[in-house]
């Protein structure tokens, strides 16, 4: 059997790699086949011995226990036929159900990872042991780029490999795909789906059906010298959010309330209700040759390739319930008692004005990775491996939002003319505290004959009528890894070293744009041609709103200006990295005990470039000083991997490490962005002999250090039968350092003094102020304890054969608290960190008959999220459980034999993404301190029906 070790993997997975991968890429693309036995069918002379041929969900679960058993580092693992059989949008979806992972939600869909509670920062993505490139604003690669279809196995180093370069701080994920002469066969299998998202669709110019198609071929050549595999996934995948936020919530004067009873209530003072619709499709394409003319050498070619485009249609109203904006009142106001705190629960809101919006967002991503791998034997002992990649990820983005109201008047609203085509409105209202608030609203805001295209915001407007951005994202990442493998006998087993050096190149860049409707703002019907059958928001109570073509016609309604403003630069910045790892490892086993000793010495280099802005006076062009900075770090990283065989299945492992996280991509942006307090004067003496300090700035760090933490792991697993195990693990993480917001000094020599500084004649101006920007501060610890296990139940009744369950549960704390705060009631947390995530399948599986339903669950955590004007910020995301089931058979023989049918629902309980209003110890609080509700959004489930064949 052939087998080979790709680069930064070990020897013992990819032997067990070479084993497994002739079922994985068949499971995932055709079904359950009868996977490994032309392969594996053992043969004495002319005697034929029957084998033994596990398949399906079984093989899976035996597949991902073998990878977790035989790997000398802890690691997780799933094979295909878990992917395959949940055919999820994305491998993310499939990982999340592993011990210690934990998916964020991202628009109905599973996109980043959280492995032991630190963010998805901290995780390396490979994909066959090599650096991905991530068209994200930062280094976590977004999973929903890789289809599970052409993906034969994941496995999750949860403690290092000195062999592996660019090992993440909390866990490494390396995808792999199939090995065509490993495999050892031809094959050629398509799988097709349709697909279908509950309910009606929300927006008329959507979809809330799609489709999955993909296939496969493999194939050996030239007396199996020459292997080939060729991959297509095709995804039209449609969903639908349903979305509320409410903006805030505090006690009014109690003239705005009646009756008496609700004086003093907390009321809420703003929200939005949008109805969203996406289609997401996706085209990714694998080739890989493998050449090996001999024992000597071996040569694998890999390409990837995918392109993922998205369309989101977003249609609904917003608008704010608050006397200080347009002298509201509340009239027949209802409460409750809500953590000892007056809540209005209800009643009519009097002198509303609302939103409407109708917006556009596109993206696209582009990926692509290619890696050359060269093995060479140069004698029975000794083996040099040299690697070369490439990975390369692009986005575009367009995000687009306009504005329109009921009524019309004569030009815009401006703070001169703060109500143009402003028309009051009486509004019943329910607040829910955990679901979507209902409303009454008294006019008709789907005719086209009262509603006009234009701003309608309070205090005089937002100053323009929609705006447009183009968020772009280019990250290149090159590699070269040459290393040499000697074999020894006696305690040291085999003895590794190489070198590493890995080039990563990224850029972010935001043309951010004002929409202005034409002749002077005015107020416009929209044509009946740019219309489409008004949305409805009946889930929130409301009625019709009028609907636009807008993404089709914006241009004949608006002219667009550029947004030069400090936001607009802070956003745009360039970054290299040089990236040098030397490594050696030494492999050993003696009686029971075996493992690995390996260091790392990691050379960096870092480059930013970015701007100054140089210029603050209101309405004038911002002049942009470009600047470069630089710096270069040594880390020396050292990891132990122990495992003892205590007999009979049971065995213990520890591990010893210290690793690395390079820091943030955004956080290293050079750009700093000034402040200046023209009002200083007011809060101290100033004049001749006095000084004072008026600047302040806050912007990126260019001479961030890593992140960096000393590891301890320890495990205890029982493996009772092939599909049956059970492991306790605990770790414990001690991060030195914590990259965070701090306050230094800058000089501001150089930068004007803004126009009306308001600055007395004869004080002195200090140049010297303030700067608040990332840096490397106060670090703590992470610890927790992981619980896993897979039981085949078959093996205790014959009853019970096919019924297996899964599961695990991982309990995560940290006292980190990355502020420079000491008030312990403003304590902050890490992003990214769940307390509990647990997870549980049970399936049954015989006679080609297969069921499956599966339960994942996360504690509320700090969450990463797309904010105002296209920027990344946190908020609290709420608890989160999902369910998902399937149904499928697999016809055993006859004409139809290797046909399977399958049907899935995706998100069966219909759960709730939700958030919380305020972050850490911030919000609005009740009386006992609870928070209140912010988000609400539901997605309904998913439905898919399939077939999959093998020929």
């Amino acid at each position: 059997m052939r087998h080979r070790m790709t680069r930064g993997a070990s020897a013992s997975i990819r032997t067990l790699y070479a084993t497994a991968s002739a079922a994985a890429i068949t499971l995932v693309i055709a079904g359950p086949v009868l996977a490994q036995a032309s392969a594996q069918t053992p043969k004495a002379d002319d005697d034929t011995v029957e084998a033994v041929v596990v398949t399906g969900i079984k093989a899976s679960i035996q597949n991902s226990i073998n990878i977790k058993k035989n790997e000398t580092s802890i690691v997780e693992a799933i094979s295909a036929e878990d992917i395959g059989k949940l055919p999820d949008v994305s491998i993310a979806e499939s990982i999340a159900r592993l011990p210690g992972l934990a998916a964020q939600r991202v628009n109905g869909r599973a996109q980043v990872i959280s492995i032991r509670g630190l963010a998805p920062d901290f995780t390396t993505t490979l994909l066959n042991g090599r650096q991905q490139a991530s068209s994200g604003d930062n280094r976590a690669v977004e999973f929903d780029q890789y289809p599970s279809e052409l993906l034969s196995s994941v496995v999750i180093y949860k403690t290092p490999d000195a062999q592996v370069s660019g090992m993440g701080l909390s866990g490494t994920a390396d995808l792999r795909t199939v090995r065509p002469l490993e495999y050892g066969k031809r094959a050629l299998a398509v799988n097709l789906r349709g697909e279908k998202t509950s309910g009606k669709k929300l927006n008329d110019d959507s979809r809330n059906t799609g489709g999955r198609f993909s296939v496969s071929y493999i194939n050996q050549f030239a007396d199996d010298t020459i292997g080939v595999a060729l991959g297509y996934a095709h995804l039209d995948s449609p969903s639908q959010v349903k979305h509320y936020k409410a903006y805030g919530y505090e006690a009014f004067p109690n003239d705005a309330t009646s009756p008496d009873s609700a004086d003093g209530a907390l009321m809420l003072n703003g929200q939005e209700i949008f109805a969203t619709s996406r289609n997401n499709k996706r085209d990714a394409a694998i080739g890989i040759f493998e050449y090996q003319p001999n024992d000597r050498v071996h040569s694998t070619l890999d390409v990837y390739y995918s392109t993922f485009k998205q369309q989101e249609r977003t249609r609904g109203a917003q608008w704010f319930s608050n006397p200080y904006a347009d002298g509201v009142t509340y009239a027949n106001v209802t409460t409750a008692d809500l953590g000892g705190s007056k809540f209005a629960t209800g009643g009519t809101l009097n002198h509303g004005v609302l939103q409407l919006r109708n917006d556009y967002n596109t993206r696209q991503d582009q990926l692509f990775s290619a890696g050359l791998n060269n093995e060479f034997k140069l004698s029975d002992r000794t083996k040099l491996v040299a690697d070369l990649s490439y990975s390369s990820n692009k986005r575009k983005e367009q995000i687009m939002e306009t504005y329109a109201g009921y009524g019309r008047g004569v030009g815009g609203v401006t703070p001169a003319t703060p109500d143009v085509g402003r028309t009051y409105d009486t509004i019943g209202f329910k607040v829910a505290d955990d679901g979507f608030s209902q409303y009454d609203e008294g006019l008709n805001y789907a005719d086209a004959s009262k509603v006009t295209l234009g701003d309608r915001a309070p205090w005089g407007g937002w100053g323009h009528d929609g705006a447009i951005r183009f968020p772009h994202v280019k990250e290149d990442v090159t590699a070269v890894d040459v290393h040499l493998e000697h074999e020894m006998d006696g305690f040291v087993t085999k003895l590794s070293g190489g070198v590493n050096y890995t080039k990563r190149d990224k850029g972010k860049t935001v043309s951010d744009n004002d929409l202005f409707l034409k002749n002077g703002r005015q107020q416009v019907y929209v044509d009946p041609a740019d219309l489409v059958s008004p949305t409805n928001l009946g889930f929130a109570g409301f009625g019709n709103v009028l609907s636009v073509k807008i993404g089709d016609v914006w241009r004949k309604y608006y002219n667009w200006a550029p947004i030069l403003d400090a936001n607009y630069y802070d956003k745009n910045w360039d970054i290299t990295e040089q990236v040098t790892t030397f490594f050696a490892k030494a492999d050993f086993q003696t009686g029971a005990l075996h493992g690995n000793l390996g260091v790392q010495v990691v050379k960096q280099k870092q480059e930013s470039s970015g701007v100054v802005i140089n210029g603050l006076a209101s309405g004038q062009p911002i002049v942009p000083t470009k600047i470069n900075a630089k710096d270069d770090y040594t880390d020396v990283l050292p990891s132990m991997n122990l495992i003892y065989d205590l007999g009979g299945g049971h065995r213990l492992r520890f591990a010893l490490s210290k690793t690395m996280a390079r820091p943030r991509m955004d956080d290293m942006r050079a750009n700093v962005t000034p402040g200046f307090n023209g009002l200083v004067c007011s809060s101290q003496p100033c004049g001749p002999g006095t000084t004072v300090n008026p600047w302040s700035a806050s912007g990126g760090n260019p001479h961030l250090k890593p992140w960096m933490a000393k590891a301890a792991d320890l495990a205890y697993e029982w493996y009772v039968s092939p599909a049956t195990y059970l492991s306790v693990a605990g770790f414990y993480k001690k991060l030195d350092t914590y990259i965070y917001q701090q306050s230094g000094t800058f000089d501001f020599t150089g930068i004007p003094l803004p126009p009306g500084a308001n600055i007395p004649a004869g004080t002195t101006i200090n140049n010297i102020g303030q700067i608040t920007l990332p840096a490397n501060g106060n670090g703590g610890n992470v610890k927790g304890v992981e619980f896993s296990g897979a039981v085949e139940l078959g093996q205790f009744a014959d009853l019970l054969k096919g019924f297996g369950m899964q599961g695990s549960l991982s309990l995560t704390k940290s006292n980190l608290n990355p502020t420079t705060n000491t008030d312990p009631k403003q304590k902050v947390r890490i992003p990214g960190l769940s307390g509990t995530v647990y997870n549980v399948t049970g399936y049954y599986e015989r006679g080609g008959f297969q069921a499956r339903i599966s339960q994942r669950y996360r504690s509320a955590f700090k969450g990463e999220v797309v904010q105002l004007f296209a920027t990344r910020g946190f908020t609290e995301i709420l608890a989160d459980k999902q369910v998902d089931a399937q149904i499928g058979y697999t016809f055993q023989d006859g004409p139809l034999q290797n046909l399977g049918i399958l049907l899935q629902v995706n998100n069966l309980t219909d759960s709730p993404y939700r958030t919380r209003l305020g972050l850490d110890g911030g919000g609005t609080k009740t009386q006992s301190g609870g928070s209140l509700p912010e988000t609400y959004e539901k997605y309904g489930r998913q439905f898919l029906f399939g077939v999959n064949y093998r020929f």
